[in-house]
């Protein structure tokens, strides 16, 4: 019988384990109009291997972005037109931040967070999930690429390499 116990708990630890395997965003919900720390956790490297990058792609309808310096990490930032001009606080706004990078080392066995300050504009729809798709390159030329975007109706668990994402709730 404990053997039993002993294998169920096993497998149900095994189950649960892809869920903690994903980088994720520290806070899972926002309003939308309004400033956001996206804080993304990196709990593990590629099958063994360092994290050598964290690449953040930032989606439509997210501006002002501005990536916290790490030590020891290189930061760099691609700048491009957005799809439209935003009001952020009485200025249009019609380029800035495409994409963030930080470049360092963080050992398979380690754990960090990469942060950015974000403006999600009020054109985002409340009630739905905004997702930054992230790769994290490794060293040897490995990759974790957490690009899904689940479809409506599906939640992240159900992918294998899901991007992290935030429900948008309504303007505070």
């Amino acid at each position: 019988m404990l053997k039993k116990l002993l294998i169920a708990t096993a497998a149900f630890g095994m189950a649960a384990m892809p869920a903690f395997a994903h980088i994720t965003l520290e806070r899972g919900e926002t309003p939308v109009g309004s400033s956001y720390k996206a804080v993304f956790r990196v709990g593990h490297g590629c099958a063994g291997k360092a994290t050598v990058k964290v690449r953040v792609q930032i989606p439509d309808g997210v501006i002002a972005v501005k990536p916290q310096p790490k030590p020891g990490w290189t930061l760099a930032k691609v700048k491009g037109e957005y799809g439209k001009s935003y009001d952020y606080y009485g200025t249009p706004t019609s380029e800035g931040v495409k994409e963030l990078s930080w470049s360092g080392n963080l050992p398979d066995d380690e754990y960090d967070e990469f942060v950015a300050r974000v403006y999600l504009t009020g054109d985002l729809k409340p009630g739905t999930m905004l997702y930054f798709p992230v790769v994290q390159e490794c060293t040897d030329g490995a990759a974790e690429r957490w690009i899904e975007i689940p479809e409506a109706g599906k939640n992240a668990d159900d992918y294998e390499t899901p991007a992290p994402g935030v429900k948008l709730l309504p303007k505070q």
